[in-house]
């Protein structure tokens, strides 16, 4: 009852601040060639991301605090008019973004992924290779060590990353007694972290186009043992797992996991019922290897193929010119059609079975869409507010002195506008060309050691915010309900960037990474190590 009448309350605050904000007030200049709201590029660009991510940490509800965002957004926009917000909210904003093929890409990709999903698990793959791991998985440790292998190794794409990782690796967690909380943080971690350090992936390929006048493959990887959230991150990982610390809201569920058995704890279960399927005696561990196997092959080159591959360039060109909007989308298109004829010849599902699976694959990945949506849609909201332009003017005017501490705070202004906005690309895409053009004629150590801070900070950022795409996949990917997963991954985020950015300051002096990262990986298992005598001694 008390829930119930929250959600009242919040529901009656949210239709109060959206007509308090939108009244009547028409002074946008009539017969201007270029609309510029009054807020363009300024401090406020930022206020309707950052409302919609404190509301969503408060509330607990997603769906609603982006909603709150996006009018906010929308309102700022349009000098609080009514029918200007309406018009820029529904047709730049949800229109616009779901308008745009890139987008559409990845949703269609997200479908065909919970299609195969869907398929592997009636066909019995997962349940086969859950008695498969049962026997060559014995504990919790082993379980968790698994998953963050499986994550390095599908190192190609951080959206595909994290719906392999998840569909295959809940039965072995769940039947360890793994949370789904951990879970989705181990799957979120081992996603746009290895990705930015990772030559042959998507990420590697927007990196080195954002590069403009330099050679960027080489560039991103002189950088990769520079980009020490991204190292310290799988570091951290492996010693969470390895040392058993547990703290912050994660140590509430995984409490809950191992004494209860209970892998959701919070009251919202959204996927509860996901995995309650009849379990098909016919199928065996192939029937999950072979589908994504299949999808790896095919979306590998779909990549390859978008990016003029089979024109006459090189492998490393054409990945580097990739669209993974539609290499994904091609290659997983592809792997659920040779995944459905496998499974018909195999005889595990007939055809009437493989199309059933089709509107269920979609029915699971309705959260995700929406939230990636909305997300979307929020990002709109904020570039045409000028965030972008704001960051970059500061960055530029903090640019003068302090060379070597330019590193760290690079760093920080990369988390800081990649939490804010939910886009690491965007972040990088921001970020770097302002790094080269700083850089290039003076310090190309320093040069190389900042492009990293940009990537890493990027992906910091992207990685804990609830407005992140590859956050939203993660949660979708283990299962996980959105707000759990993020405010439960929060406190080891921060830890994390914490090592990271002192380890920063030291490279920006330093300028060595053999100095630097060995001295990183230090602070990060000493930090560890802390943290476990201190919960030890708390309980």
């Amino acid at each position: 009852m008390n829930n119930m009448k929250r959600k009242i309350a919040w529901t009656i605050s949210a239709i109060a601040l959206m007509v308090m904000c939108c009244p009547v007030i028409a002074f946008a200049a009539d017969g201007a060639e270029e609309y510029v709201p009054n807020m363009y590029a300024s401090f406020w660009a930022l206020i309707p991301p950052v409302v919609a991510i404190a509301l969503a940490l408060i509330t607990k509800e997603v769906y609603s605090s982006l909603f709150i965002g996006i009018v906010i957004g929308g309102v700022f926009y349009s000098n609080f008019t009514f029918e200007k917000t309406v018009t820029h909210v529904v047709q730049d904003g949800f229109v616009g973004v779901l308008a745009d093929s890139y987008n559409m890409g990845i949703l269609i990709f997200l479908v065909i992924l919970g299609t195969i999903v869907c398929l592997m698990n009636r066909a019995g793959g997962s349940a086969a290779f859950g008695r498969w791991a049962e026997v060559h998985i014995k504990t919790r440790v082993g379980a968790q060590i698994a998953t963050i292998i499986l994550g390095i190794l599908i190192f190609i794409d951080d959206y595909f990353n994290c719906l392999t990782v998840g569909s295959v690796m809940r039965p072995v967690t769940d039947r360890h007694n793994v949370s789904r909380a951990k879970l989705s943080y181990l799957i979120d971690a081992t996603a746009a972290p290895v990705c930015i350090i990772a030559p042959i992936s998507s990420w590697a390929a927007a990196v080195t186009g954002f590069v403009e006048g330099e050679d960027g493959l080489s560039i991103f990887v002189r950088a990769i043992p520079y980009n020490f959230y991204a190292l310290l991150t799988i570091i951290m990982m492996f010693g969470l797992v390895l040392l058993k610390v547990e703290y912050g809201p994660m140590k509430v569920h995984e409490d809950n996991a191992v004494k209860n058995g209970d892998i959701y704890t919070t009251p919202d279960r959204p996927y509860e019922n996901a995995s309650k399927e009849i379990v098909n005696q016919k199928g065996r561990v192939i029937d999950l290897v072979f589908p994504i196997v299949v999808l790896i092959i095919c979306c590998i080159i779909g990549m390859i193929w978008s990016g003029g591959f089979f024109e006459g360039d090189d492998f490393i060109t054409a990945f580097s010119n990739s669209d993974a909007s539609v290499g994904l989308a091609v290659g997983s298109f592809f792997a659920l059609i040779i995944s459905i004829v496998f499974y018909l010849v195999r005889r595990v599902l007939n055809f009437a079975d493989c199309m059933s699976c089709l509107p269920e694959g979609f029915k699971a990945m309705v959260p995700a869409i929406l939230i990636l949506t909305m997300a979307w849609t929020l990002k709109a909201m904020t570039d045409s507010l000028g965030a972008a332009e704001f960051v970059a003017n500061a960055m530029q005017h903090a640019a003068g002195g302090l060379m070597s501490l330019l590193p760290a705070i690079i760093f920080l202004i990369g988390c800081f506008l990649a939490f804010a906005t939910g886009t690491s690309w965007g972040t990088f895409g921001i970020l770097i060309p302002i790094v080269v053009a700083i850089f290039a004629e003076t310090n190309e150590t320093l040069m190389i050691i900042s492009i990293s801070a940009c990537m890493a900070g990027a992906v910091c950022g992207d990685h804990c915010s609830p407005i992140s795409d590859t956050t939203i996949m993660a949660s979708a990917g283990a299962q996980c309900d959105h707000v759990t997963h993020v405010s439960t991954q929060l406190p080891y985020v921060i830890t994390a960037a914490l090592v990271s950015f002192v380890t920063y300051i030291i490279a920006g002096f330093v300028q060595s990474a053999w100095i630097a990262l060995p001295v990183g990986i230090g602070l990060m298992i000493v930090t560890l190590m802390v943290i476990k005598k201190k919960t030890e001694n708390q309980e």
